[in-house]
């Protein structure tokens, strides 16, 4: 390990420091764990009991997420957390959108399935990470914390059917100079790119290969299980695939995806970048979402003899997902900066149609076979809260209404350009108060109306500072208040 990266001094604290391979052993066991369903009590038993035995833990970093998606994390002092982990407090009022000054306390309760070891070269020596869900003060479910309204939805649907829900998802996104640039594009005005060769096309050794290998890295070791990666077709963009899972555990990826490739990129002296469309002229970045749903082991979406080997089960799916397409837009493109992406000179996903070809669907319908057969949703921009966008997707792929079109592939329709006009149908929507409730979609509505109103209201040719500097995954306390 290159000991010029740690803290000086390091060489004299026995912190926790292993080996990629035996980092990826270890969090392969514990997510194979999370898809067994191991029950959590046994799980925080063993967890515990393995804390309080290794001494060369000193933290333990608790993540949790906004309702914007926003990452928030805590470093509880390992002592404190084996005395406390079943009384752990935090102030609510400090995160946008979730409880005002005089009901400020929340609680943590740790998810001990979803508990990973990380690379100390990365994310520091002698600390390992756990999501939590969020309670209020009373110890019951708060209903801001959208992960663990996923949690449940996902749970009941396998108690009450049998179903498991699974996805993947395809991130991309943008690597470019200079640290901060996103925060710094109000006075600089432009992003600059480190590689312009394009799809598929990067030399070993530039700047772009040398990040995605090292996020690939750190993504193995922390139990990912890759598929591939690669430079995306605008320049400077990157994709880096991995497995599908448990839909908790898929989403809880994706926060781990895009932490680790800000970190990777800070330490490369850049700045990962996850806006969906930074840069007018060039392709924007998605999160195209790949969806199944299965019981007993069979994948339900899977039909032989059905239309592109869709079951009709799947097809209802879509049906539903179509139908409300336009009241979840707000949900799957969560700010300003997204509706640039829907753009249609640039592979758009903004048709209200489903298509095994066209790239310009909302929903397309993979090759797949008895295993992999899937749905995607394409109009998901990769700045969503991916809790909200599972949960959208399932709910409505499961439990909303049908308008039972007789061809899905054919566009009647098309998505909201412009995010006064998604708020707009969010707001009016019956179906989003129901899949939300009324309360969380109304500060969800008024977060997103805030940030909108920070902007210009015409997107216009090219990328303003506003929508920037006010984006969820940019703004800090001072670039609010310059409003």
């Amino acid at each position: 390990m290159d000991s010029t990266i740690l803290p000086a001094g390091t060489e004299l604290r026995d912190f926790l420091m292993l080996p990629y391979s035996e980092l990826e052993e270890m969090n392969l066991r514990a997510k194979a764990q999370r898809q067994e369903r191991v029950p959590l009590r046994a799980l925080q038993e063993e967890r515990l009991s393995y804390l309080a035995a290794e001494p060369r833990i000193k933290a333990l970093t608790v993540l949790f997420s906004d309702l914007e998606g926003r990452l928030h994390m805590l470093d509880y002092d390992k002592k404190f957390l084996l005395r406390s982990h079943d009384n752990l407090t935090f102030d609510g009022s400090s995160i946008r959108g979730f409880t005002p000054q005089r009901e400020s306390d929340l609680r943590l309760f740790l998810d001990w399935s979803a508990f990973y070891w990380a690379p100390a070269d990365i994310f520091g020596p002698g600390k390992v990470l756990v999501f939590g869900d969020v309670l209020d003060r009373e110890g019951k479910p708060f209903a801001g914390d959208i992960r663990g309204a996923l949690k449940k939805y996902a749970n009941d649907c396998y108690a009450k059917e049998g179903y498991a829900l699974n996805a993947a998802n395809e991130i991309e996104g943008f690597l470019f100079k200079g640290l901060d640039a996103e925060r710094r594009f109000h006075d600089t005005g432009e992003f600059e790119y480190v590689n312009t060769g394009g799809y598929y096309h990067s030399l070993p050794g530039d700047p772009l290969r040398n990040f995605i290998d090292t996020v690939a890295e750190v993504q193995r070791a922390m139990g990912f299980q890759n598929e591939k990666d690669h430079p995306e077709v605008a320049p400077s963009q990157f994709e880096i695939n991995y497995n599908y899972g448990e839909v908790v555990a898929a989403a809880d990826q994706i926060q781990l995806y895009k932490l680790i490739c800000r970190q990777v990129a800070t330490k490369l002296g850049m700045t990962a970048s996850f806006l969906p469309k930074p840069v007018v002229g060039v392709n924007g970045s998605g999160m195209h979402t790949n969806v199944s749903v299965s019981k007993n082991g069979r994948n339900l979406f899977w039909e032989p003899k059905g239309d592109e080997q869709l079951s009709a089960f799947g097809w209802k799916f879509v049906d539903r997902i179509l139908t409300h397409g336009i009241d979840l837009c707000l949900m799957l493109n969560s700010s300003v900066n997204a509706y640039r992406r829907l753009d249609p000179h640039f592979e758009a996903p903004n048709q209200l149609k489903a298509s095994a070809i066209d790239r310009g669907s909302m929903i397309r319908i993979p090759i797949g076979n008895q295993r992999s057969m899937r749905v995607e949703v394409r109009s998901v921009a990769p700045d969503a809260n991916p809790y909200m966008v599972m949960l959208a997707v399932f709910k409505t792929g499961l439990d909303g209404s049908t308008s039972n079109v007789k061809n899905l592939r054919q566009a009647e329709r098309f998505l909201p350009d412009n995010i006064y006009d998604a708020l707009d149908a969010f707001r009016k929507s019956d179906w989003t108060g129901k899949l939300l409730g009324e309360d969380v979609r109304r500060r969800y509505a008024d977060l997103k109306q805030a940030s909108a109103d920070r902007c210009p209201r015409l997107l216009g040719s090219f990328v303003k500072p506003q929508e920037v500097q006010y984006h969820h995954e940019v703004y800090n306390q001072y670039l609010w208040s310059l409003f």
